[in-house]
């Protein structure tokens, strides 16, 4: 299904952002108390932060955690505003929530991973913010979907939300990783790609669930060239009330941001830059051109041991052969300095055709033309 195009406003025209990169939202994960809340708000502001977050609702897996303080939170983030000349932002999952955040004029709203992920949510989101002016970023789902992503950020579109962006925090994983949610950098990449108008916040608070990981994370987001970072900050993280271990004191975060995070620039006029990256790409190109060449070719075999399968009625799936083949193909790539779960995914949707094709034989699919 083709996405559809999204009118956007760019994000330098929204009045919260200025450049250089990155742009920066920070504040607690919870708004806890009026007096948390001012003194961090107060930290953030000192050295140049222009847009406090808070969570006013906390949607928790179960019931009894704390799940936010709810609208006299919202009363506290106006008085950061009044004080501070801070923007300000929070999440929201419900029409009630949308309506309470224009109430008491919230600058901007960001959609949550687990709201992202459905969809019912989501239109009852952008039917409440119809013909609002306010500023939506969208959390990736939970998972790694990324047409549930590009679904919700369609219906807000449908709505006439025109200042719109994105904020990466990663995705749940089964899968054993140092990190709270397994990066997936792959797919912001597709989506970056897709949609490279769309202003790209991360979230390496939520990603890494350590402050431990922060610049590592961030650093990353800079160099794929991402325009921001959400960031969770609280005066006192040892006492925080939810997501102690993920949250920076204000000044930690000013020497993260100012000392150690480097920005990557978007492009350079340096002549030994353009001088090389040119042929380079060239290079990339025609590799790339050989690469298809070659997997016509093995789709192309593929096919004609789907009719043999089909001729001697054997079954396509043949699992100890592909796993002898999967063996010997990570301990190639191994010796070539190759990293093994990217020859994994790799050979996985190669062998995932494969499979396809020799199912269309079976079945008595139309044969391609040349």
């Amino acid at each position: 299904m083709t996405s559809e195009k999204l009118d956007l406003i760019p994000v330098t025209e929204w009045g919260f952002f200025t450049l250089p990169r990155p742009m920066v939202i920070a504040g607690p994960c919870a708004a806890e108390s009026e007096a948390q809340v001012m003194e961090t708000a107060r930290g953030l502001a000192a050295f140049g932060i222009h847009v406090f977050r808070a969570g006013i609702w906390k949607p928790r897996t179960h019931p009894g955690s704390f799940e936010g303080v709810g609208i006299p939170g919202l009363k506290w983030l106006q008085r950061a505003k009044r004080e501070y000349g801070l923007y300000t932002c929070t999440e929201v999952a419900s029409k009630e929530h949308v309506f309470a955040c224009l109430k008491y004029g919230i600058d901007m709203v960001w959609v949550g991973a687990r709201t992202t992920a459905n969809p019912f949510l989501m239109q009852e989101i952008a039917d409440a913010l119809r013909d609002t002016d306010i500023p939506v970023l969208v959390k990736n789902p939970v998972n790694p979907d990324l047409e549930l992503w590009i679904g919700a950020l369609e219906r807000l579109g449908r709505a006439g939300i025109r200042k719109l962006g994105v904020i990466h925090r990663g995705f749940s994983t089964l899968q054993k990783t140092p990190y709270r949610n397994d990066p997936g950098w792959h797919v912001a990449v597709e989506l970056r790609t897709r949609y490279p108008e769309l202003p790209f916040f991360a979230d390496p608070s939520h990603m890494g669930g350590d402050r431990k990981y922060l610049l590592e994370l961030s650093q990353r987001a800079m160099d794929l060239g991402l325009e921001g970072l959400m960031i969770e900050s609280h005066c006192q993280p040892e006492a925080a009330l939810s997501d102690a271990r993920q949250q920076l004191t204000p000044e930690a975060l000013r020497i993260l941001l100012g000392e150690q995070l480097t920005v990557r620039d978007a492009d350079t006029q340096a002549a030994d830059y353009r001088e090389n990256i040119g042929p380079l790409r060239a290079r990339i190109d025609v590799i790339d051109e050989n690469i298809l060449s070659l997997l016509k070719a093995r789709m192309s075999v593929s096919r004609e041991i789907g009719h043999y399968k089909r001729d001697h009625n054997i079954a396509i799936l043949q699992t100890a052969r592909w796993d002898e083949l999967m063996e010997g193909l990570l301990r190639k790539g191994d010796a070539e300095g190759l990293d093994g779960n990217f020859l994994q995914a790799l050979f996985n949707v190669i062998h995932q055709e494969s499979i396809r094709i020799q199912n269309d034989v079976l079945s008595g699919g139309k044969e391609p033309t040349e």
